[in-house]
């Protein structure tokens, strides 16, 4: 089975930092795709960024492109997004996802199978 467990959101002033991370089951990351999704309020779910399981490409959404970073390690099971220059329209819940041997891309634009509980992010201006 696929757990997840996301941490790092919080409150953050326009222009700051924040690092989520993605902690997933063992083994998880040999074989599936991670992606970092969010969900405003009154807003449908969107994929942000997500990284494959075989050759670590990744996608970004547009409008996180040259601010967000995906990496994702290995050894220790766990996918990282680190959000740079944060914006308030960023705010939302942050939710990590994954799915068995998909492409960064495809894996973005679809319902993944397995989700985590969220992480709130809030950026204040």
């Amino acid at each position: 089975q696929v757990q997840l467990v996301e941490s790092g959101g919080g409150l953050v002033q326009s222009g700051g930092s924040l690092k989520l991370s993605c902690a997933a089951s063992r083994s998880t990351l040999d074989y599936y795709a991670i992606g970092w999704f969010r969900q405003a309020p009154g807003k449908e779910r969107e994929g942000v960024s997500c990284i494959s399981s075989t050759d670590g490409s990744t996608y970004y959404k547009d409008s996180v492109k040259g601010r967000f970073t995906i990496s994702r390690d290995n050894a220790k099971n766990v996918v990282y997004l680190q959000m740079n220059s944060l914006k308030p329209e960023d705010t939302a819940v942050y939710y990590c996802a994954a799915e068995f041997l998909v492409s960064a891309q495809a894996m973005c634009v679809r319902e993944p199978d397995h989700w985590g509980q969220g992480t709130q992010v809030t950026v204040w201006s």
